[in-house]
């Protein structure tokens, strides 16, 4: 089995490297968007789908990464000064949003956090005088690597393809230390899992953190590609999509958010041939998928397992 998985890696990785030298500019764009939101969506994974969170305000971290970037580029600063200056911001703002999942959970959670997305909207689109408000920031400048410029969109693709993989791996290490295991714990059972002597609010506190430092470094890199923000961008309806990009790749699954990032970024670029009904073909889809795999498409493998061994238990009991 490993070594299965060893080859599928090994296979997707050499086509992440290969495929978008033959693409066009959109293309190319297209495949760099799935990968930010990607990195976007391995914090939600781990907010949503290992500690058992409910957070629909993720979109709200993504500005504030990208605003943070923006404003700090526009103000001289390095770019790879304000991608870890938006990281941070975003991890401490998350560990502030973490304390209302101390007292509340399930749906009331999930419109506590609502409410910040909407609230930090409200900031982006009013307060000119730092995010231009309505009007946004353009012609943000994408950053340069060693006298190499990465203006262009493969190289730039290149740099988040890279920021993509060494996230991933410190995913993996996180969920297979003691911390994932407690995270773990904390979405089976909270009253179990203190009672064993994890602290829980601790970790539900660096869930929160954790996933909002992942998307504000999406945030940053995706203010560099588009060259643009705007509020626009950072809605409650954005945070919902990638909520839906997580439960549809399968929420505590590691390979979720890139199945589900494809699902939400790709797929209706592949719809758009159905013109005006693309929206409903995409919503349609989603609702059966959802109906059919409710744990998402992760868990195809986990169900035919399942139903394997129900079958040979029953051929057991029948003999």
């Amino acid at each position: 089995m490993k070594r299965t998985s060893l080859v599928l890696g090994v296979l997707a990785l050499a086509l992440l490297l290969a495929v978008p030298a033959f693409l066009k500019n959109y293309g190319i764009h297209l495949f760099t968007t799935w990968l930010v939101f990607v990195i976007a969506n391995m914090g939600l994974n781990l907010t949503v789908g290992y500690a058992g969170q409910k957070s629909l305000g993720h979109a709200a971290f993504f500005g504030i990464g990208a605003y943070t970037t923006a404003i700090l580029l526009r103000e001289g600063f390095s770019f790879w000064l304000g991608l870890p200056a938006g990281a941070l911001l975003c991890f401490a703002v998350g560990l502030g949003l973490g304390f209302p999942a101390l007292r509340v959970q399930t749906i009331y959670l999930a419109f506590a956090t609502l409410g910040f997305n909407t609230a930090l909207w409200l900031v982006m689109r009013n307060e000119e005088w730092l995010t231009g408000g309505t009007f946004g920031i353009n012609n943000i400048p994408r950053p340069s690597l060693g006298g190499l410029s990465l203006d262009r969109n493969l190289a730039f693709y290149y740099l988040v393809l890279a920021a993509a993989l060494l996230l991933a791996w410190l995913m993996a290490s996180l969920l297979r230390s003691p911390w994932g295991k407690a995270f773990k714990a904390l979405r089976d059972n909270p009253i179990r899992a203190e009672s064993l002597g994890i602290d829980t609010r601790r970790y539900t506190l660096l869930s929160f953190a954790i996933g909002a430092t992942y998307a504000g470094i999406a945030g940053g890199l995706y203010a560099a590609q588009v060259q643009f923000i705007d509020p626009s961008l950072f809605t409650v309806g954005q945070s919902i999509m990638m909520y839906l990009m997580v439960v549809v790749g399968g929420p505590g699954y590691f390979l979720g958010p890139l199945l589900g990032s494809a699902v939400g970024v790709v797929l209706p670029e592949w719809l758009r041939f159905a013109q005006a009904w693309y929206l409903f073909v995409f919503g349609t889809a989603v609702v059966l998928l959802m109906i059919w795999l409710p744990d998402g498409l992760l868990s195809l493998p986990d169900r035919i397992r399942a139903r394997r061994l129900s079958r040979q238990a029953l051929a057991a009991r029948a003999l």
